[in-house]
């Protein structure tokens, strides 16, 4: 199995699903796989996830797959069942044992597309597209992410809060392919002296980052426990898998928890902001555009604390 990759830990790991190998099938992902019609890549019809992997252990596995089906119900778009998307990464992970083990940290992309316009790739809806899992050891930047401080830049999501239950083809809270505004947001943070972006509605409530959630984080009085805030996910804000873990841990540990609404001046009230994402984890942020925020070493490893106890995650409504 392992005779079409380089015999070491830093090779790409691919696994196509289909009816033909719903438990998955590998292939070499350095080589072509996807047809230049498949509408995945002509018109970012389609939906991922992005998974962390510790030590062999896929986090937060359940709530993944869990937003993958709710993206997928948003875009009306038939995957396969959730057994198959388990047995494909079990493969992936198969063969890195079969090379040599698993290494420390990997990423693992879940991809469905709605495959090639007029020509399904099945009779069955679960596997008209085309769908694979991606395994690849975590890269550097996301191993400085983990380590660094953050600076962010407050950007205009061009929308206001009520939009994603006005239009709800516009498809808020779907983790769709089409990340074009999200990479020119980040690019645009870059140019300007920034590592990351928060967004916020036209009308002025907090969202998320490109590929992260935002959590806010209030001491409050001498006693008090802390309370830890996330914007609310009416305003069009992708249910956030670490988020939903460290609030988790924190309602375990007896924190209160609040979801928003909230606006930029809130952010600025806060002790202390954080991004949280899945193969960062949970990062400080040190400054917002021009303002200085206060960093503690102390709450930064709690939150890491929570997120580490990997709970089942769930989230208003749910």
């Amino acid at each position: 199995m392992a005779e079409h990759f380089r015999e070491d830990n830093v090779a790409a790991v691919g696994v196509r699903l289909d009816a033909e190998h719903p438990d998955g099938m590998i292939f070499d992902p350095h080589q072509p796989q996807l047809r230049v019609t498949d509408l995945g890549v002509v018109r970012g019809d389609g939906i991922f996830e992005t998974m962390h992997v510790l030590d062999g252990h896929v986090r937060k596995y359940d709530a993944h797959l869990e937003r993958l089906r709710r993206s997928a119900r948003m875009l009306e778009l038939g995957i396969p069942p959730e057994s198959a998307w388990r047995a494909a990464v079990e493969l992936g992970l198969e063969e890195y044992r079969a090379r040599g083990g698993v290494p420390e940290e990997l990423m693992v992309r879940l991809t469905a597309t709605r495959g090639v316009d007029g020509e399904p790739a099945s009779d069955d809806p679960e596997y008209a597209g085309t769908y694979w899992a991606l395994l690849t050891p975590a890269p550097d930047w996301a191993k400085a992410d983990q380590a660094k401080q953050f600076s962010v830049t407050l950007l205009d999501r061009g929308f206001d809060a009520d939009v994603a239950e006005r239009a709800p083809w516009l498809l808020l809270g779907a983790k769709t392919l089409s990340y074009a505004i999200n990479m020119a947001s980040k690019r645009w943070a870059e140019a300007h002296g920034h590592d990351d972006v928060i967004f916020h509605t036209t009308d002025g409530q907090l969202l998320e980052g490109p590929n992260s959630t935002v959590l806010l984080v209030n001491r409050r009085g001498e006693g008090e426990t802390p309370q830890v805030v996330t914007p609310v996910l009416e305003a069009g804000v992708l249910p956030g898998t670490t988020q939903g873990a460290v609030f988790a841990g924190a309602a375990r540990a007896g924190w209160d928890l609040g979801y928003g609404p909230l606006t930029p001046q809130q952010l600025f009230d806060a002790d202390h902001v954080f991004l949280a994402a899945s193969v960062r984890g949970v990062v400080p942020v040190w400054r917002v555009d021009e303002t200085e925020m206060a960093v503690d070493d102390e709450i930064t490893e709690a939150l890491r604390g929570f997120l580490a106890e990997d709970l089942p995650v769930s989230h208003p409504g749910e």
